[in-house]
């Protein structure tokens, strides 16, 4: 199982780096359409990959950091009778990061949204006869369900406004909505900073800002691996990454922009200050890597884009090596 695992993500790092080379340097992003998937009246879903410069600097992070913990864990939990189970859900939930990473769409991406989110919970209780692992695991999938709700509600209004999930077709069209409102609750909002609002809010969940962090450092009662790859390198920057991918959306709508901006901002002070208060090391780091995302979060708020995804690959790297060295 450790042979089979860590052999296919390492054939996949050498994939990314052939990609990574073609889209950066050869300058081209490409889109692969596998097949139709979803075909309802206006609602058109396709099974499509997009190669573009975002895309495939996370897809060297992934594949990356996946590859060395896979190789780390080999070791790390050679003595535990469970190691086929464990590396089979680190595997999975490679799998679904990369769905979520490489999507053409919004539908597409939710899945691999939500699929890291249950190899969260499964990873995180994986040791299930501890009690502590099983209120952890539950506490992290229950907080992620109130972002997931939220990402879903932004899907929704996104695709009553502009009939579309694509995500190109979403930023070509999103400058003639400027002005429009949308009823929502019996009050206009402006249907853009509706959608950005929702989206945030998606990605405050998965990301653990101010509010909705509470999950991650109860998250530790995990294996290490899986705080090295879940917990601070892969999954908890997938909000960063949603916003990223929006930032058509979220330019138009300064309100977002600024709410994107202050919560990053106010989460940085506070988990670093908390991160001073507490005594399992596992849990400052916990708290660090809160605060290295709300760093982003405001990068990302003051429309620093590039800044924000530099961050988040230096982190990706530098917080996986904290946790392993651990």
């Amino acid at each position: 199982s450790v042979f089979i695992s860590t052999t296919s993500i390492f054939i996949t790092l050498i994939l990314t780096i052939n990609m990574f080379y073609k889209v950066v340097f050869e300058d081209g992003s490409y889109c692969l359409r596998l097949m139709g998937w979803i075909h309802s009246g206006l609602f058109y879903c396709d099974w499509a990959f997009l190669f573009d410069p975002l895309t495939v600097v996370l897809l060297f992070i992934v594949t990356c950091i996946s590859t060395l913990v896979h190789y780390y864990s080999s070791g790390y939990m050679l003595t535990d009778p469970h190691l086929i189970r464990f590396m089979s859900y680190l595997s999975l939930f490679t799998f679904f990061m990369l769905i979520l990473i490489t999507a053409d769409n919004y539908i597409q991406m939710f899945l691999g949204w939500e699929g890291v989110g249950l190899c969260s919970y499964l990873l995180i209780n994986f040791w299930f006869t501890r009690v502590q692992a099983n209120k952890a695991a539950i506490k992290a999938m229950i907080i992620n369900r109130i972002g997931d709700f939220s990402l879903i509600l932004g899907i929704l209004v996104m695709f009553v406004t502009f009939k579309s999930v694509d995500y190109a077709t979403v930023a070509s069209l999103t400058p003639f909505f400027k002005t429009q409102t949308v009823n929502f609750l019996n009050m206009d909002f402006n249907v853009l900073s509706l959608i950005c609002v929702f989206l945030f809010l998606g990605a405050v969940g998965k990301s653990a800002q101010l509010g909705l962090h509470t999950w991650l450092p109860d998250a530790m009662e995990g294996p290490t691996p899986v705080s090295a790859l879940i917990h601070a390198a892969t999954m908890v920057t997938a909000g960063v990454y949603l916003i990223a991918r929006t930032h058509d959306l979220f330019l138009l709508s300064p309100f977002a922009l600024n709410t994107v901006a202050v919560i990053g901002a106010a989460t940085l002070l506070m988990a670093a200050f908390t991160a001073m208060t507490q005594h399992d090391i596992k849990r400052i780091l916990a708290f660090s890597t809160i605060s290295q995302i709300g760093y982003m979060f405001l990068a990302l708020g003051v429309g620093a884009w590039a800044s924000g995804i530099f961050h988040l690959m230096t982190h990706a790297f530098f917080k996986a090596l904290l946790f392993l060295a651990a």
